[in-house]
């Protein structure tokens, strides 16, 4: 398949700019990939969906405030810093994203802090944006990480076009989230409450949680028309033995196994056996899934509505069928559904 194939036209007011009031009552468009129907629910009625013995697989990742901004040397110029991974410890070295990105160079240092607290030094030139930062801090490594914290902001996306909100620390953030190192949340998580995982816990779903560390990677731009040309960012990937064992026992069953989210779908897709089952894993996945693919673990996926021409949006035509899919889409905009990471949900089953 072809990347202009995943073109479609979005209205601008269509794109979410806050979440649902209620994680659970956003709005849910399941489609049926056995005969093609659409139906328009509320998101916590997934439950009727799924029955007891069926699993569902979380994305455990914790999104750090991974966007700080701080000043030239010199010239005071603000520059916006995203801190992408940290590269090591010891050393204080981090992969960032700067912006402007030509205004840096190489032996620049940048203040952080009303108080200039925090300086870093520029090290290294990854990327047209990407740099290599040394940060310059004395103490220990846990106040220099409250530090970097308390300066940092919640990374909503640019397409949010507001400032972030105190209510975005929370909602940017799924309820299962335990393991930091995201720098965007895996958001077809973000809908589950509380209240909405107990009643599916009492119906008798099981839960299984894998850690994959969201980069920006998952959202840069296919520059390729031929998509076997594309090559994904690694990210880190780690599925615990509980996960696995959880995973097949529903599998064995002939019970459902279903993805929340395209995360967990490419995690899951990383690590399978000959025969078919979830093997436990802790590495790093560039696994990059596109129409035709043959799917190993999951039967269901809820998912966010994705970018034009996105890999998210690929991966979702490779589990639903393309035309199936697409439909979905015509069908989500004419029916005027949020999209993107505050917007609504859909349901493949």
């Amino acid at each position: 398949m072809k990347l202009s194939q995943f073109k479609y036209d979005l209205p601008e007011k269509l794109i979410a700019q806050y979440p649902a009031v209620n994680r659970d009552e956003s709005r849910m468009l399941v489609v049926n990939r056995k005969d093609g129907k659409l139906e328009h629910k509320m998101f916590k009625d997934i439950i009727d969906y799924f029955d007891d013995g069926d699993s569902m697989v979380f994305n455990n990742t914790q999104v750090f405030p991974a966007r700080m901004y701080g000043n030239k040397e010199k010239t005071g110029a603000r520059i916006e810093v995203f801190l992408l991974r940290e590269l090591n410890r010891e050393s204080l070295l981090w992969d960032v994203l700067v912006d402007p990105a030509r205004k840096i160079r190489i032996g620049n240092k940048l203040y952080f802090g009303e108080d200039e607290t925090l300086v870093a030094e520029v090290i290294d030139n990854t990327t047209s944006r990407g740099r290599t930062l040394r940060f310059l801090y004395d103490g220990p490594y846990e106040e220099f990480k409250e530090a970097i914290t308390a300066l940092g902001e919640t990374p909503i996306p640019k397409y949010i076009d507001r400032p972030v909100e105190p209510l975005d620390e929370e909602r940017f953030q799924t309820i299962f989230a335990s393991k930091e190192g995201a720098v965007a949340a895996p958001t077809a998580g973000l809908h589950f409450s509380r209240e909405l995982l107990k009643r599916l816990e009492l119906k008798g779903l099981n839960f299984a949680e894998l850690t994959l560390h969201v980069g920006l990677g998952t959202f840069r731009p296919v520059e390729v028309e031929d998509l076997t040309k594309h090559k994904m960012d690694s990210e880190q990937l780690i599925i615990p033995d509980g996960a696995a064992q959880t995973v097949n026992a529903s599998k064995s069953a002939k019970s459902k196994v279903c993805a929340i989210g395209t995360t967990v779908m490419r995690g899951i897709e990383t690590s399978v056996s000959t025969e078919g089952k979830l093997k436990p894993f802790n590495g790093w996945t560039n696994k990059f899934i596109f129409p035709p693919y043959e799917f190993s673990i999951a039967d269901a996926m809820v998912t966010n509505l994705h970018m034009p021409m996105s890999t998210l949006l690929m991966q979702v035509c490779a589990f639903g069928g393309y035309d199936l899919v697409m439909k979905a889409y015509k069908e989500a905009i004419k029916e005027k559904y949020k999209f993107y990471s505050y917007g609504d949900a859909m349901l493949i089953i």
